[in-house]
């Protein structure tokens, strides 16, 4: 897997395409005579972020913390309980669903699962040609050339594309998916664990494919993922988040030499060395995450941090600025202690 540049990694622009304050999505559960008594799951519990024409920006967290419903709200997949999302300044949570379907033209997602994102009954041309066709965006001729030209560029075959999805491999399906995303030229591309079911020669072909198509085409990219090597390797910034919340947000790399959050501290030490010559103090956590259905009250990571301190257990951190592009949800200023 070969490492960008810093130069590369900093060419995103400063004006933000995406801007999202404050989402919020909570399940209502039901239960009892009548369905009478009720509990909410705290999925997404309050999220803030921002990201740049041209940038990547890493979502990572353990499985549950709410990643995937960020990525599904933001295209109003599910939609969000509270909070704003703007799309190049307008907020689609409050549109009409004439309008929002022009939005979706620009907002594109990839999947995890490349067989369950596909119908099993369409050929690999058609798949592609789905949104062309959904939206009318090109006569049948130019969609045909379309098509062609962008299984190409995904680095499949074009006597793929009469192909059904059980003859293509793990790999080769999400790149299909890959090509199916960016058939209408969006803006913003959201990827949820979009490597996560391939090998890792695979991992690494389909990642740099992405870096590559974003060098060329300059859309933008929420890549959700719990694998650290892999959000190191694509994110121009990085968002971690737990149970709902983003706790701590920073630039690539200094959030990988100076964790400000033990939760991202903790992570980070879980990652296995290769070189067993380097050993280091690692910060191990004890218990289990919490119910969403009722999170601890205060810092909702004090019941497994090490750092934790009275004021932790009574009043919510917010996010707020620690250093220069370097966000944190933590009342612990030192990780030394």
């Amino acid at each position: 897997m070969s490492n960008s540049s810093d130069s590369t990694k900093n060419q995103a622009s400063k004006h933000p395409v995406l801007e999202v304050a404050d989402l919020k999505k909570h399940y209502v559960l039901r239960s009892g005579i009548g369905w009478s008594a009720r509990k909410k799951v705290y999925a997404v519990d309050g999220v803030s972020f921002s990201i740049r024409a041209g940038e990547t920006l890493g979502l990572v967290g353990e499985s549950g913390c709410g990643k995937s419903t960020v990525g599904m709200s933001l295209l109003m997949l599910i939609e969000p309980t509270g909070g704003t999302v703007k799309y190049n300044g307008v907020d689609i949570t409050r549109t009409s669903k004439q309008a929002l379907r022009q939005y979706r033209r620009h907002m594109q997602m990839v999947f995890q699962d490349p067989y369950n994102s596909v119908n099993p009954r369409m050929t690999i041309g058609d798949i592609i040609a789905e949104p062309l066709t959904n939206f009318k965006a090109a006569s049948k001729r130019k969609r045909q050339a379309r098509v062609q030209r962008i299984i190409r560029r995904v680095g499949l075959k074009e006597e793929h594309i009469g192909k059904f999805p059980h003859q293509m491999s793990g790999g080769q399906l999400q790149r299909v998916g890959i090509a199916r995303a960016l058939a209408l030229k969006p803006g913003l591309v959201v990827c949820d664990e979009v490597v996560s079911a391939l090998d890792v020669s695979v991992q690494a072909q389909v990642l740099n494919l992405l870096m590559d198509l974003q060098d060329e085409y300059g859309f933008s990219y929420l890549f959700i993922t719990h694998d650290l090597s892999v959000v190191e390797h694509i994110s121009h910034r990085i968002a971690v988040m737990y149970l709902g919340k983003i706790v701590e947000l920073a630039d690539r790399r200094a959030l990988f030499e100076n964790p400000l959050h033990p939760y991202t501290r903790a992570l980070l030490d879980a990652a296995p060395v290769t070189d067993p010559r380097h050993r280091k103090k690692r910060l191990l956590l004890s218990g289990d995450v919490p119910n969403p259905v009722n999170p601890p009250k205060g810092c909702r990571f004090h019941t497994r941090c090490p750092f934790a301190i009275e004021r932790c257990r009574i009043e919510e951190p917010v996010l707020e600025k620690a250093d220069t592009g370097h966000f944190k949800a933590c009342h612990i200023d030192d990780l030394q202690q």
